[in-house]
């Protein structure tokens, strides 16, 4: 839904009035996950997808339907369900869509924050539309008739894997399907060396929705000229930059100078840190004598295991921008595994 932000602000502008189908759950070969979001107007306007294509036009006008009734309905859509939607998905499987005549209060500030945290929403069952908001911190807010420390744990599980999902919850008034909603906070993609294939890797990254750093303590090479798309530049060296930008899950560490008096010191902090991701650029051979000195220092082979190097999957190419589509690979790889 955060992504949609810019069209629903000005979807809004236009008619004020905006429904929203969104993504609950998934069986098959849907080519959308939980969580993807489709926005529509009473006009026909429409944002975002539900589905890659296969039955966008019966979503949007289920939204429609949905702000002419006035409430949220719990929709099937499949090829094998004889009583889902005469509309069914072209390349195979199921999904299940709710459908509502607004963007709810709870949902918007959720998508316009910073991230970190859970819209519990009962879609079907006692109570649908009823929600609660969950915190990365776990606390609990909402008028939801749930059990606040059920929902709080599987909350904060979906947290962790970055994957809205729905759970069925068994309540005095009968079984309810809640859907958990995640908004996370935004991945930060930390790179030490303003080299080539940082410059490169910054435009993917931003594409893929991480906020970009770049440290280098040479202030020739770390210019706006040479990194125009970056959100943020550090002159400082690793010490100093990493203590301003306080590395924790949500860093995905990238070391790329090739030079050892920046990316051996980088290496030492980020390890001591609960980064998400730490990568190295060098040479198998220079990847075993990292490994080597660092298990000397006396890093755990558990610690030392965290480092991917060489960085990227090894897809074969050698242009910077080969280099930088390999290390978005792993780095996306890395941030999905369970």
């Amino acid at each position: 839904m955060r992504d949609l932000m810019p069209a629903y602000e000005r979807l809004w502008a236009g008619t004020g009035a905006v429904g929203r189908a969104v993504v609950t759950s998934v069986w098959g070969s849907a080519p959308r996950h939980e969580g993807a979001a489709m926005l529509a107007t009473s006009d026909g306007s429409v944002a975002g997808s539900v589905c890659g294509g296969c039955v966008e036009s019966a979503a949007a006008a289920e939204i429609v339907a949905a702000i002419e009734r006035g409430s949220p309905r719990l929709v099937t859509v499949g090829v094998s369900d004889q009583e889902a939607w005469a509309v069914g998905l072209a390349c195979g499987g199921t999904i299940r869509i709710f459908v509502e005549p607004a963007v709810r209060p709870e949902v918007l500030a959720a998508a316009r924050g910073p991230g970190g945290e859970v819209i519990a929403t009962v879609i079907e069952g006692p109570g649908v539309g009823a929600s609660l908001r969950v915190s990365a911190t776990g606390s609990v807010s909402g008028e939801a008739d749930l059990p606040h420390e059920v929902v709080r744990e599987a909350a904060l599980a979906a947290m962790r894997r970055e994957a809205s999902g729905t759970v069925t919850l068994k309540l005095s008034g009968g079984a309810a399907s809640v859907f958990l909603e995640v908004f996370p906070r935004q991945p930060r993609l930390v790179i030490v060396g303003a080299t080539e294939v940082a410059a490169t890797l910054v435009p993917f990254a931003r594409r893929l929705g991480y906020r970009t750093i770049v440290t280098d303590g040479r202030a020739a090479f770390l210019t706006r000229e040479r990194l125009p798309d970056a959100d943020e530049l550090i002159p400082a060296w690793p010490e100093e930059a990493f203590g301003r930008i306080g590395l924790d899950t949500t860093c995905y560490v990238c070391l790329l100078s090739h030079d050892p008096k920046f990316d051996e010191p980088a290496l030492r902090l980020a390890l001591r840190s609960q980064a998400a991701y730490i990568g190295a650029i060098g040479s198998r051979k220079t990847q075993a004598a990292r490994r080597e000195r660092l298990a000397a220092e006396g890093f755990t082979p558990e610690e030392i295991g965290r480092v991917h190097g060489p960085i990227g999957l090894p897809l074969g190419g050698r242009a910077p921008a080969e280099t930088a589509l390999a290390i978005l690979a792993e780095v996306t790889m890395v941030r999905y595994s369970p």
